[in-house]
């Protein structure tokens, strides 16, 4: 194990430790979003509704967000270049044992433990890039990084739609097998003789387990709350009363612990207090979106799992343009102007998605979600920048890891909370409608008089008005999931500005790629 820092790699070593890193990253961005568009696919199969599906989602979201504050620790206790290997691999081993699960406490039970060992995969993949790039090469690692991190949530959703088509959905999880073993492979043949040094150091047993068991039942009682039927249920009073207690045992006790697993002194810090919790509750509203647009398409629109795919996918299409160009010239703006920018299309495009319809085509989708890139483009990497900005280096690793704790972990309560609000919006919407449904309605008769003339008899009539009155309730809800989001990224382009505008906005780049 070596102090001392190495020369850097050059030539087809470095081409090659670009490709396992950034294989490994890809796969592990990719299993955030490839099961969106399956989870019909997967309910159906499991016998399961679509609410309960959504845990396979979450359940790897929650678990690799309390992983991440681990990866400081682990990585010193065990060395980065072990760490990302054994990661890597045991990412791979839980991929397969997803793709065997028999029933949905399996599955649940399987993308826990993927998600887990998950967590150190994307900040080591960017940290051991970084100390094997030459120095003048480093703008050129982070770009390509970056790359692939864009890259993924496209291919997510059309790969994840077209298995499920054409294969079945266990083989959203069995393509990691071949990505992983080559991606372990090719780090380890490269770098086992660059081994960071490592040390023993205690490690907080204590908040950990109250990280755990304080954010584990927080996500239990947001996904089994509407099932439940919430505080009516004795169950989620006792998940509301165990996780409001840990957490505020964890606060209490990370504020004073000497070695805190999550350090909670850096929300003394402006910036890094108003950074995160915008970028938190901007993915929050943004994956939100994101799962809902699938699930809307598939169970009320017809779509299949590829058209749906394809019809989300066009968000990641310009950051792979644009990505690299606001990277390079964001520091000639007030990263505050960037983020507030990038609200400003997430607001305009939602309030957009808000006035759709029943009789809306696949084109219509594409182009707000094609233009919404430009939005993509000018939130992560500028908004991240701001939050880490005038931090001193010795505390860059740790804000890193809780920044990216708390979006991740902002998503996972966006997946069940959106799910939540679109089936409570949906009942509200389906009862006033079928008010209207009555014999005397005259747009009821009407409708009626032209299913006999199809020749349509009595009861077929009733379903197939039933049917038309859930679709329009589903799309109403939808519509207003995407009138709320609206409003909150307006609100979010005003809250940005009660940060400080960073002191040294272009030493903030490299620092915010993460």
């Amino acid at each position: 194990m070596a102090d001392a820092p190495r020369a850097p790699l050059v030539g087809a070593d470095l081409v090659l430790l670009t490709l396992a890193l950034g294989l490994g990253t890809f796969m592990q961005v990719l299993d955030t979003s490839i099961a969106n568009v399956s989870l019909p696919a997967i309910s159906g199969d499991l016998a399961v509704s679509p609410n309960q599906g959504t845990w396979v989602i979450t359940s790897f979201a929650v678990s690799n967000a309390i992983a991440l504050p681990l990866t400081g620790w682990l990585s010193r206790r065990f060395g980065e270049v072990r760490l990302f290997v054994i990661s890597t691999l045991l990412f791979t081993a839980a991929s397969w044992l997803c793709g065997m699960a028999p029933n949905l406490p399996m599955l649940i039970a399987f993308r826990v433990l993927q998600g887990a060992v998950a967590g150190p995969m994307i900040p080591l993949s960017q940290s051991l890039l970084l100390s094997n790039y030459p120095p003048e090469k480093k703008s050129l690692a982070l770009a390509l990084w970056s790359m692939t991190v864009v890259v993924a949530p496209i291919m997510g959703p059309i790969l994840g739609g077209w298995i499920t088509d054409n294969l079945n959905w266990p083989w959203i999880f069995y393509i990691n097998l071949p990505i992983g073993l080559l991606s372990a492979s090719l780090t380890w043949q490269l770098l086992r003789r660059r081994e960071t040094a490592t040390v023993r150091q205690p490690i907080d047993t204590i908040g950990l387990v109250l990280l755990v068991l304080g954010i584990g039942t927080l996500q239990v009682l947001l996904d089994k709350g509407n099932d439940l039927d919430w505080f009516e249920s004795s169950q989620i009073v006792l998940l509301a009363v165990v996780a409001t207690t840990a957490l505020a045992f964890l606060i209490a006790w990370e504020l004073t612990e000497e070695h805190p697993v999550v350090d909670l002194h850096l929300y003394g810090r402006r910036n890094f207090l108003v950074g995160s919790m915008i970028l938190s509750v901007g993915y929050f509203v943004f994956f939100g979106n994101v799962v809902i647009l699938p699930l809307w398409l598939q169970t009320q629109m017809g779509f299949t799992a590829t058209w749906a795919g394809l019809a989300a996918a066009p968000i990641g299409i310009l950051p792979i343009f644009l990505s690299a160009v606001v990277g390079k010239n964001m520091h000639r703006l007030d990263l505050r102007v960037w983020s507030s920018f990038a609200f400003g299309i997430f607001a305009a495009v939602s309030f957009w998605n808000s006035g759709f319809n029943t009789d809306v085509t696949f084109w219509n989708l594409v182009i707000p979600r094609l233009l919404q890139g430009i939005g993509v483009a000018a939130f992560f990497v500028p908004l991240t920048s701001l939050t880490l900005s005038d931090l001193p280096p010795g505390m860059l690793a740790s804000a890193t890891g809780l920044s990216n704790f708390s979006r991740i972990l902002a998503g996972s309560f966006g997946t069940s909370l959106s799910i939540t609000l679109w089936d409570r919006r949906s009942t509200i919407h389906h009862a006033v409608l079928a008010e209207h449904v009555t014999l005397f309605a005259p747009a009821t008769d009407i409708t009626l008089g032209a299913l006999n003339d199809a020749g349509m008899p009595g009861p077929a009539d009733a379903a197939l008005l039933e049917r038309i009155v859930h679709q329009q309730a589903v799309m109403q809800a939808t519509n207003d999931i995407f009138w709320l989001s609206g409003c909150l990224f307006v609100a979010l382009m005003v809250l940005v500005w009660f940060a400080r505008p960073p002191k040294h906005a272009a030493g903030a780049k490299g620092a915010g790629a993460h």
